[in-house]
């Protein structure tokens, strides 16, 4: 790996225009690619001091061996250029929004004679024409089996389809009109495309000239007398109308928006987009992205309630990355769908006009609304316009139905995080590879079954409490969590989060040796059955079953020095304990200077970050309980003899406590069910200050 100070450029060289900046590793190969507005000041960044750069970053350097630079003329030619450079080099450290290829599509593979559609997942490839996605498979299936009533279009394999054509009869699908069997001759290659090109269109959103067409014909028929063919029209419909309900009307008819909403926490980030044509989402899909550290505001910690800095940065990538990818796979169709069309042309001997395939509809649409502006927002506006080809307006909704839909596609993204996560936590293999991790990293002689971590959590020194979280086998035994009321580091307005991590960890060794003392044997069988031990654990009053391997405390040096110093009073000496920064994810070991760095993608990283945040979440449950608590105390809750009844009516009676306390003690008395002996307690109780 090359020093960052052996290929930094020289002081001064470094132009101050916009442009577009590459990194290159040892071999020549881009390992990164990013735009600036001022180009000096965005690559002097790079070469700060390492323990100043964000992890991920701080790799990129390392791994690179040159840099080099482009400079352009606005900054939206190096939107463009870095896009452009992007897609070319595939560079490592970008992220990239490629296809979720878990979404399930429906495909149509117009690039072979006798097109047919189907089932898919995966990547996409030339010849095909997806459309989706979905997010069940069995939506994709029966949009299929309901659609091929009105475009009997092929759905069986190529190997069916020859077998069947050597034959000479169709298959079951032929016989019950759900296919028109090309592969006998039963249509014309003409007649077969023109009910392809009637199912793509259909599938692109233009489906009313689909239901103009069929209700005018049903129509006809009735009017005719052929009620049998009126009566399968009108089922086709049904089907059209069936495809259509399923796409559910969410804004005005005539409304053309995509909808962005994105979830962050400090490594990754979730993106949900639902694409709305015509007032129906057509199509929503998903990705979970490493964030790449180069975002601003990547080092600051993520508190509970505030937007992530770094999602202006964010957005604007995806913006760009994701539209522009869209319309250049929309060039790639036409060109593609263009000659295949020449290639029949020439073939049949037929015109051009008869053979004209319906446009692909114009991935950019008008309203593009957003969770967060985007950083540079006026270029990022400027390029899509561009690409669509008229304007485009970025914005935040506000209020009425966009708005509403915008908090459901930000629940969308929270939960497709929260299931990120969860599937590495459901992941035997990955767990196990985790606790490997942190058994290397750590250097302990066994891995690490039974974790702990705690939290402080406190608005400006008020209800000040902490959590401890336990995880076993990487998976969290939530019958032993415990919750804290710091008592002696803070209260009064004050608070001290070093005090309170060694009050904790104090507290709960201190209880650990108490039952140590007084069972001596059992922690030796505790240790040998583990798994019946931890069957009597509860959040009651019942003790732990046995200690943990690894103490985890939330903070770095400070934090872990002070729960040593609780160690070394209280003689735990068969616990290791370490500290988890919450600026740059880095591993703070007692008594040592340089903390130890997990690599961020790592199984051990994912599950001590997870264990950092169900302690961070369950603090801040506790934190809001006591503040609420607190918020709907009474000056009356702790009058002797005075019930919630009677305070109920007092309060009714005066309208406020505030009026209850200007009352005089005769006045008290007239509420009904207060007596003397009562009121004389309630006056004294108001008025003893």
């Amino acid at each position: 790996m090359a020093n960052p100070e052996t290929y930094r450029p020289a002081a001064g060289t470094i132009p101050t225009e916009p442009g577009v900046y590459k990194f290159r590793d040892s071999s020549g190969r881009v390992v990164y690619v990013g735009k600036a507005k001022n180009l000096r000041a965005r690559l002097n960044n790079y070469f700060q001091p390492p323990a100043q750069l964000h992890p991920r970053t701080r790799q990129m350097v390392f791994t690179a061996a040159s840099v080099e630079w482009t400079v352009v003329a606005s900054e939206v030619e190096a939107l463009q250029l870095e896009y452009t450079w992007i897609k070319r080099f595939d560079p490592w450290f970008n992220v990239m929004y490629r296809d979720d290829k878990t979404y399930p599509m429906l495909a149509v593979s117009v690039g072979e004679r006798y097109p047919r559609a189907f089932f898919y997942r995966g990547p996409r490839r030339k010849g095909v024409r997806y459309f989706g996605p979905y997010s069940h498979a069995w939506a994709v299936r029966e949009t299929l089996d309901l659609l091929t009533r009105v475009f009997p279009i092929r759905t069986c394999s190529n190997g069916v389809f020859n077998r069947h054509e050597a034959l000479g009869r169709p298959c079951l699908l032929g016989y019950i009109d759900k296919c028109s069997a090309p592969c006998v001759g039963r249509v014309s290659e003409e007649e077969y495309d023109a009910t392809v090109r009637g199912f793509v269109a259909f599938m692109s959103g233009r489906t009313e000239h689909v239901v103009r067409e069929l209700t005018q014909r049903m129509n006809a028929a009735a009017a005719e007398l052929e009620f049998e063919r009126a009566a399968r029209l009108r089922d086709d419909l049904d089907a059209v109308n069936k495809v259509m309900e399923r796409q559910t009307v969410v804004l005005s008819v005539g409304t053309d928006a995509d909808v962005i909403a994105f979830d962050t926490d400090e490594l990754e980030a979730a993106v949900q987009i639902f694409n709305v044509r015509d007032g129906r989402i057509r199509a929503q899909r998903g990705w979970v992205v490493e964030k790449t550290g180069d975002e601003p505001g990547s080092l600051e910690r993520l508190e509970e309630g505030r937007k992530d800095p770094a999602l202006p940065a964010l957005m604007r990538d995806f913006l760009v990355q994701y539209y522009s990818d869209a319309v250049d796979r929309v060039k790639e169709e036409q060109a593609e769908d263009a000659r295949l069309r020449a290639s029949k042309v020439r073939r049949r001997g037929v015109d051009q006009e008869s053979h004209t395939a319906a446009a692909p509809p114009m991935p950019v649409p008008r309203e593009v609304l957003v969770d967060t502006i985007p950083e540079e927002a006026d270029e990022v506006t400027l390029l899509l316009a561009e690409l669509r080809g008229g304007p485009v307006d970025i914005r935040v909704p506000r209020r009425g139905d966009k708005a509403s839909l915008m908090q459901t596609v930000n629940r969308n993204a929270v939960e497709a995080l929260h299931q990120h996560k969860l599937k590495r936590v459901g992941d035997l293999t990955a767990r196990s590879q985790a606790l490997q991790d942190i058994q290397d990293a750590l250097g302990m002689e066994e891995a690490p079954l039974r974790m702990e971590c705690t939290d402080i959590s406190h608005i400006q020194g008020t209800d000040v409490v902490a959590s401890l979280v336990v995880f076993e086998d990487g998976l969290p035994k939530k019958n032993d969590y415990r919750r804290y009321r710091i008592k002696e580091a803070a209260g009064d307005g004050r608070s001290d989060d070093v005090g309170s991590i060694a009050e904790v960890t104090r507290r709960r060794f201190k209880r650990y040796n108490e039952d140590k003392l007084a069972n001596p044997d059992e922690e030796a069988s505790a240790m040998m059955f583990a798994d019946e031990a931890a069957e009597v654990e509860t959040t009651g009053n019942k003790r732990f079953a046995y200690p943990p391997q690894l103490f985890i405390v939330d903070g770095g040096k400070p934090q872990v020095n002070a729960a040593q110093a609780v160690f070394d009073e209280l003689g735990v000496v068969d616990v290791k304990l370490i500290g988890l920064a919450k600026r740059l994810e880095e591993i703070w070991v007692p008594d040592d200077d340089e903390p130890v760095i997990l690599p961020r993608n790592s199984e051990g990283m994912y599950l001590l970050q997870q264990i950092r945040d169900e302690a961070h979440r369950f603090a801040i449950n506790y934190h809001r309980q006591q503040r609420s608590k607190r918020m709907r105390a009474s000056a009356l809750d702790g009058v002797p003899g005075l019930g919630p009844a009677r305070r109920t009516d007092l309060v009714k009676h005066f309208g406020s406590v505030k009026k209850i306390t200007e009352a005089s003690l005769e006045e008290i008395q007239q509420v009904k069910g207060v007596g003397p002996k009562l009121a004389e307690t309630i006056y004294q109780h108001l008025h003893r200050g």
